[in-house]
C-alpha cells in the first residue's frame, strides 16, 4: 500500500452546465476564463440554467481524487458551508474513497487562496510546523501566476526554508524566479536543494533534483476536450509514484499519463 498523503486546500464545488456562446455574451462571460461572482449573481444564473452535475473540486481535492483513482491512500482537509453544496461536497469525496476531514459553518459566499493574508496563512505555517516536527515531507503547488505575483517573496522563503517539493507550470516558475525564460529559472533553481517539478503542457515536464535535470515528453492525444484539472491530475500521477518509491522519471511519466487522460474528458475526474 502507498504511503499516506494529506491534501489541504479550498473545498470548491464544480457545477457543470451546458450553454451556448450567446449565453456567454449575454452574461458577459468569457469562454475559457475564470470570473469571480457574488452569491446573488450565482443565484440568478442558477435560475436560468440547467445544472447537469455537481462534484467536489478545488485544485488539491482534484489531486487527491486522482490519487484515489490510482488506488492510493489520500486524505483531504477543507472548509465547507452547511448548505446543500456542502452536503454534495462531502458525498462526492466519500464516493471516491477520500478521507475528508472538514470544518462546516454557516457563512456567506467564500473563495480564496490559502496563502492570502489572514487566518489561512497562519494555518499554512502551523501545518508546515507540524509536518517538520513529525518528519513529514511538505509539497506545495504554485496554483496560478497571479497567486505567485501576489506572494512571490513569501513563496521563495517557503521554498528555501520549509518545502521539500514545489510544483508549478513554466509561467509560474518564471514569475517566481523573475526570469524571462525557463533556462534562466532552472539555472537558479539548481542552486536550491529541493525537488522542483515543472510542467510545460505539450512540451512535457521536467524535474530538478540534486542538481540534476530529468525530462519527460508529453503524451500525445487525438483531441483535447477540456483542460480543467490537467495540472491537478499531473500532480496525482507524480505523487502516487513518488509515494510508492518510484524514480523521478517514472513519476513524471505517470503525471503526463494522467494529464493526457483528463484533457480528453469534461471535468477533473477520471472515475
Amino acid at each position: 500500500m502507498s504511503k499516506k498523503i494529506l491534501g489541504i486546500g479550498n473545498a470548491i464545488d464544480d457545477v457543470f452546465v451546458k450553454v451556448d456562446d450567446s449565453f456567454l455574451l449575454k452574461n458577459k462571460l468569457t469562454k475559457g476564463s475564470m470570473k469571480l461572482i457574488d452569491k446573488n449573481k450565482f443565484e440568478r444564473l442558477k435560475s436560468i440554467i440547467k445544472i447537469e452535475k455537481i462534484e467536489a473540486g478545488g485544485s488539491v481535492a482534484n489531486t487527491m481524487a486522482g490519487i484515489s483513482y490510482l488506488k492510493g491512500n489520500p486524505s483531504f482537509i477543507g472548509k465547507i458551508n452547511s448548505d446543500e453544496f456542502g452536503k454534495i461536497y462531502k458525498k462526492s469525496l466519500k464516493k471516491i474513497n477520500i478521507n475528508f476531514t472538514y470544518t462546516e459553518r454557516s457563512e456567506n459566499f467564500l473563495e480564496g487562496y490559502l496563502w492570502d493574508k489572514g487566518e489561512s496563512e497562519l494555518m499554512f505555517k502551523h501545518v508546515i510546523s507540524l509536518a517538520k516536527k513529525n518528519n513529514v515531507k511538505v509539497a506545495m503547488s504554485l496554483s496560478d501566476i497571479f497567486c505567485v505575483a501576489r506572494h512571490r517573496v513569501d513563496f521563495l522563503k517557503l521554498l528555501l526554508n520549509d518545502l521539500n517539493i514545489l510544483i508549478g507550470n513554466e509561467n509560474e516558475i518564471n514569475k517566481l524566479m523573475q526570469k524571462n525564460n525557463l533556462l534562466e529559472s532552472i539555472n537558479e533553481l539548481k542552486k536550491v536543494d529541493k525537488l522542483i517539478i515543472i510542467t510545460r503542457s505539450e512540451n512535457g515536464s521536467l524535474a530538478i533534483s540534486k542538481n540534476e535535470i530529468i525530462q519527460c515528453k508529453s503524451n500525445k492525444v487525438e483531441k483535447v476536450l477540456d483542460l480543467t484539472g490537467a495540472g491537478d491530475l499531473f500532480a496525482s500521477g507524480f505523487f502516487k509514484e513518488y509515494l510508492d518509491g518510484s524514480d523521478i522519471k517514472k513519476c513524471l511519466q505517470q503525471g503526463s499519463k494522467l494529464a493526457s487522460k483528463i484533457i480528453q474528458k469534461v471535468g477533473a475526474r477520471l472515475n
